[in-house]
């Protein structure tokens, strides 16, 4: 597995990683309504723009195996951790702790003290285990459909 910067040209693989695994990992915690709310399929080519400039201005890396993206995540330069989705056929690998790990390697280069996220029910667990604390759970609104999450921060000190 390659751990490597974002590149433009990443997207179209990104965003089907994305709905992917939204649509299939994320099935065990949240309703149908509530995947196609999170990941509706005719935003597709909004989220092809949007992300490829929300991805190339944030902090972004992407895992490769033999060439083809196995994962994502994203960091704003304040810390936030915005995306981050494993390719569902490559849960477990370690593939998320290595994205992270690199992530929080370029937090403490930009001298931040914590990084936070919203993770998903599913998430939660992986996040936990990466040393993150829930500061509160919550529910937000994505068209029209509540969706619970966690509100999770880590502190880059320790």
């Amino acid at each position: 597995m390659e751990i490597r910067k974002f590149t433009d040209t990443d997207i179209n693989q990104i965003v089907s990683l994305f709905y992917e695994t939204v649509h299939s990992v994320n099935k065990r915690d949240y309703s149908q309504e509530q995947l196609d709310a999170w990941a509706p399929k005719d935003e597709e080519t909004l989220k092809l723009n949007t992300w490829k400039d929300s991805l190339s201005q944030n902090v972004t890396f992407v895992a490769e195996i033999k060439g083809e993206i196995v994962g994502f995540s994203d960091m704003t330069h304040y810390g936030h951790l915005d995306r981050l989705y494993i390719h569902k056929d490559f849960q477990g690998q370690g593939i998320a702790s290595a994205l992270v790990n690199t992530l929080e390697f370029e937090a403490r280069g930009l001298g931040l003290f914590e990084i936070d996220t919203e993770a998903s029910i599913t998430a939660k667990p992986f996040f936990e285990r990466q040393g993150y604390r829930i500061i509160q759970s919550q529910v937000v609104e994505r068209k029209g459909v509540m969706l619970a999450n966690f509100k999770m921060v880590k502190n880059m000190l320790r």
